[in-house]
């Protein structure tokens, strides 16, 4: 069992984020936790990348002494699961907000999405969804959309290193992404509908991996906190 001087030390905790939750909430549960469970008023706790509230995997959470390395982490190649819908798009690129728009799909066989999946391996131009938490003139991007206000949002350079299509059922298409920092499956669901000569949005999204840290050796929040110590 981990002791007070241990998380004042530096832990690096790896953490399954479920659904619906922000990075902030988990990372706010975490340390009101260690706090109640050792009896202090304070402790650094921080994630390295965050993950929306509509998807779930893995978040490294940083205690102490180990926060100074939360930027190196941030920088670890990282891998996605998840699905794209074909056919359709959305304000922000996921299912946040209500379908927009709607587009053919009868032309698109098997064959095409996996062809086109080739178009997007290397560094490429992204533009990150309008909907997201990169700042402008001081303000979150989400600020600007969801007042309806128009803003200018440039494109940036990210590396895809692996996309695999891992199933296709009828409109809906499972994918395997590994990609660098930076990148957005929100955008790359909205662009690779566009090569398709449709539409698409991301429905699932599952952080699997960031650099050697994998999923499968995180723990609920619930199995986190009942790791600590408990209070007499």
């Amino acid at each position: 069992m981990k002791t007070l001087d241990d998380f004042k030390n530096g832990q690096i905790l790896l953490i399954d984020k479920p659904l619906t939750w922000t990075s902030f909430q988990a990372v706010n549960k975490l340390r009101w936790a260690i706090k109640q469970a050792f009896s202090i008023k304070k402790i650094k706790v921080g994630h390295a990348g965050t993950l929306d509230p509509l998807a779930t995997g893995l978040l490294v959470i940083c205690t102490g002494k180990m926060t100074k390395q939360i930027n190196t982490f941030q920088g670890q190649e990282k891998e996605y699961t998840g699905t794209f819908v074909l056919g359709s798009t959305t304000p922000s690129y996921d299912l946040e907000t209500e379908i927009d728009a709607t587009f053919p799909t009868a032309h698109i066989s098997e064959d095409l999405i996996h062809e086109t999946t080739k178009q997007f391996i290397g560094k490429i131009e992204q533009f990150p969804p309008v909907f997201s938490a990169i700042k402008k003139d001081g303000k979150r991007l989400y600020e600007f959309a969801r007042a309806g206000e128009a803003v200018e949002i440039k494109s940036r350079q990210v590396e895809i290193t692996e996309f695999e299509i891992t199933e296709i059922k009828g409109s809906e298409v499972n994918f395997r992404v590994v990609c660098s920092k930076g990148t957005y499956i929100r955008s790359l669901a909205h662009d690779f509908g566009k090569a398709l000569n449709s539409g698409a949005h991301l429905s699932k999204l599952r952080r699997t991996r960031i650099g050697e840290f994998k999923v499968e050796n995180a723990l609920s929040p619930e199995d986190f906190i009942a790791s600590l110590p408990k209070k007499i």
